[in-house]
């Protein structure tokens, strides 16, 4: 809890008032459901956006106390605004302030992989001795730390927090906010490099996270790459007698065999995996229990039951038109308002339900939090699993079971339908069962997109508009393949000022999923105006047959200024009106007040082809000449965009008002240096339907194609190019991933499914298969075929099961 006098004096306001009201909440987003009277408003700005044009939201949710850059008291009336010079750094002030005043021990976690596995399983394995404060989610960002550090309370007795950095000067803020006594390394990879000259400057950076710890965990061979090993580090390894913990694994089937040892003891464990990345994790939890002194049995018996960490928050499609949100794998109160803030901007159009289970803490102190938390969402129905969630006073239409069992067999499952469910529940309650009656028809095959990785694509072309300038995003062809009314709701989530769609139909569907974001429709149909219209969607207009058209249209139902936008051809000729028709343009625009001009556009031929500057200068040249022309002629103003998304990169001195981002929100960028900073967003993924052995002169598939030379194992996966899998991409020329080891496939691609060589992998019928995603690419996949990424990406047929999902 924090005063506002308090939080003055701490960020050195020269008057400190009197106002002793107590907070119980800090927030930096104005769409969370939990903002209220209670909340102090942190308004942090960013390269893109000023966090004082969210001041006004915050208020309508009920915030009167905000710290800001800029004073917005004149525009908000009954607000008070702290002024400080740098907002970030205000937050993370008042967060070392606050971890200060408490003695608990801090673990941090800092790497390039593994993190938030790690994170997890140590909460998983100390919550019976500690009461434990952690990162929800992978909140390990300047901001995300800040607000993690914040949730610490007097009743914690452990803290566990992620520190995640991606470029150097940046990990001193987050170890004064930390101050941990044991830090742990997972590892130093190629992830995040873009930021750092090399690996060394990277570990160099990670390395002031515990300068002053106490103990350093992590592997033997990373800290010997860079550093002189001290007493302070507790290292572990798997061929290093050195180290203060040497392991020796034995991998068996289903499970690892551990011989652990220390300089007192040798002891032995079973771990429930066999990748090397879980290996690798759990000899991190395990090192970092020895330095906690616990003792090597129980250890032994905590590690045996570790649970996979599912570290997402994924969409699915459910029975009835439900929308199954599941995020079954944890339940505490950081990220339960995560997920409950993503439950809250789901359509507008389906009722919100809640399924909850106990929580690992099961105090009155917890169960106040809970009852807090859940009266800021407006919640059709709650239900409550286990045995003290029961106390939860307060909650309207709200049901309760003893056991997840219990719930099983009750009709409220059976009954819900067109609705919004969040499964949020600690593992040892099996929510997964719940899911397992809601969802669909299993699909074997699925596309998977990361809403994670298509918001950090975002941001990085937001990073890079001037000030002002808007920015369209494409969710034509069912989001680039990936899906169009999910990505939609993420993008008006985060505040993009359109939506491009390429025909009127799925624009209506947009809006009826209660997407409520301008939208432009680049090729209207005249047999669509009608729902054009209806659906307040707003047509391009690129010759006087349609302009006139759709002004009888407009005019017909009584509209006037009806948002339009108008297409000028600047050479690529496909849609337009050409430049030496503006005056006439003019003239007809002028002459029908049903009608307003929102924007002028046109259309690089070339935006990432460099071989062709000269042109594409050129059709700018011809788009500025155009714009001004009939800007002078009109008496309103409008904005001007020609930049799609290789344009925005190659071309940023002609952002104009608005630039169109497209193929690069997706995760796939014309040059390997703009590659490099994006994230992918779509992973195909299938399993292994039947093994074969064939012997020597035998074949595959039609045709036979594919002839035996000798003893070969083929696996069949049930995927193929009725699924948009290319048939140029069988036959040997192409792969699939089965673990980590690429399969090629052999034969034709099948309508239905493919075959791939397995000779030299060991795997099993039902292991998981990926077709495309960072390895191969939707790219490499392309190449080969003498074509283009966006036909491979929107070729995806719509009978493969889109899953999405949050990191």
């Amino acid at each position: 809890m924090f005063s506002w006098k308090e939080i003055c004096s701490l960020l050195n306001k020269t008057e400190i008032p009197t106002d002793d009201f107590l907070f119980t909440h800090i927030s930096t987003d104005s769409r969370s459901g939990n903002n209220n009277e209670k909340t102090v408003f942190f308004a942090l700005s960013g390269p893109n956006f000023n966090g004082a044009d969210f001041i006004e939201k915050a208020a309508e949710q009920g915030v009167r106390y905000f710290v800001s850059e800029q004073d917005c008291r004149g525009n908000v009336s009954g607000i008070q605004v702290l002024l400080v010079p740098n907002v970030l750094q205000a937050l993370q002030k008042l967060a070392a302030s606050h971890r200060a005043k408490f003695a608990l021990p801090v673990i941090a976690i800092t790497g390039s992989n593994g993190k938030t596995v790690v994170k997890e399983w140590l909460y998983y394995l100390l919550s019976p001795d500690y009461y434990i404060a952690k990162s929800p989610k992978s909140y390990n960002s300047q901001v995300g730390v800040a607000l993690s550090v914040l949730t610490i309370e007097q009743q914690h007795t452990l803290g566990i927090f992620e520190a995640g950095i991606s470029t150097t000067n940046e990990m001193q803020a987050l170890a004064d906010m930390l101050q941990p006594e044991i830090a742990v390394l997972t590892n130093i990879y190629s992830a995040h490099d873009v930021g750092f000259e090399n690996r060394s400057q990277k570990f160099s950076e990670k390395a002031k996270l515990y300068t002053s710890a106490r103990l350093v965990i992590g592997e033997y061979e990373t800290f010997e790459q860079f550093t002189t090993i001290d007493q302070r580090f507790y290292a572990w390894s798997f061929s290093n007698k050195q180290a203060r913990v040497y392991i020796q694994k034995e991998e068996l089937e289903h499970t690892t065999r551990l011989e652990i040892q220390t300089n007192s003891k040798t002891f032995s464990l079973s771990l429930p995996f066999t990748d090397g990345a879980s290996i690798q994790n759990a000899a991190h939890c395990i090192t970092t229990m020895l330095a906690l002194e616990i003792e090597f049995q129980t250890i032994a018996n905590r590690i045996s039951s570790l649970p996979q960490i599912n570290m997402r928050l994924s969409i699915k499609n459910g029975v009835r038109n439900l929308q199954i949100i599941d995020d079954s794998y944890s339940a505490d109160l950081q990220s339960l308002q995560i997920a409950l803030d993503f439950l809250k901007n789901q359509s507008s159009a389906l009722k919100k339900i809640l399924v909850l289970s106990d929580f690992a803490e099961s105090d009155a102190h917890t169960l106040t939090k809970i009852e807090q938390l859940l009266h800021q969402y407006d919640l059709a129905e709650i239900v409550t699993v286990g045995e003290w969630s029961r106390e939860i006073k307060g909650t309207a239409l709200r049901k309760h079971f003893e056991t997840t069992a219990d719930f099983l067999q009750d009709e409220i499952l059976r009954s819900w339908s067109n609705a919004s469910v969040l499964i949020k529940g600690a593992r040892k309650f099996e929510f997964e069962k719940i899911l397992k009656m809601l969802e669909q028809q299993k699909h074997e095959t699925v596309l998977e997109i990361n809403l994670s990785a298509l918001t950090h694509n975002l941001n990085h072309y937001k990073s890079k508009l001037k000030p002002g300038v808007k920015l369209m995003v494409m969710v034509k062809a069912f989001g680039y393949g990936n899906g169009g009314e999910e990505i939609a709701r993420l993008l008006e989530f985060n505040k993009v000022d359109y939506l491009g769609v390429a025909f009127a139909d799925e624009g209506v569907k947009l809006r009826q999923a209660g997407i409520t974001v301008p939208i432009m429709v680049l090729n209207p149909e005249s047999t669509a105006f009608d729902e054009i219209i209806q659906y307040q969607l707003e047509p391009e207009i690129y010759s006087f047959r349609a302009l006139n058209a759709f002004a009888e249209a407009t005019r017909k139902v009584g509209a006037t200024a009806y948002p339009v936008h108008v297409k000028i051809d600047t050479g690529m000729h496909r849609l337009g009106f050409a430049p030496d028709s503006v005056a006439d343009l003019a003239r007809e625009l002028t002459n029908v007040p049903e009608l307003e001009v929102r924007s002028v556009l046109s259309h690089l031929a070339a935006s990432d082809d460099l071989n062709e500057r000269s042109f594409t200068e050129q059709q700018i040249e011809r788009f500025l000449q155009a714009t001004e022309a009939l800007q002078t002629q009109l008496s309103k103003k409008f904005y001007r965009h020609i930049l799609n998304t290789s344009g925005l990169i190659n071309y940023p001195e002609a952002q104009f008002e608005m630039v169109r981002l497209g193929i690069g929100l997706y995760g796939l960028a014309s040059s390997e240096e703009e590659q490099n900073q994006l994230e992918t967003v779509g992973t195909l993924k299938s399993i292994i339907s039947q093994i074969h052995e064939l012997q020597a002169g035998e074949t595959v598939g039609y045709n036979r194609r594919f002839k035996a030379k000798e003893k070969t194992s083929i696996a069949t996966i049930p995927i193929g190019y009725a699924d948009g899998i290319p048939r140029f991409w069988g036959n040997g020329n192409g792969y699939v991933i089965i673990h980590e080891q690429p399969a090629p496939i052999v034969g034709s691609v099948c309508m239905d499914m493919l075959m791939v060589d397995v000779s030299a992998i060991a795997c099993r019928e039902g292991d998981a298969v990926i077709v495309f995603g960072k390895r191969p690419t939707v790219q490499e996949i392309a190449k080969a075929g003498s074509t283009i990424s966006y036909e491979i990406l929107t070729g995806i047929s719509q009978r493969v099961k889109r899953i999405f999902f949050r990191e």
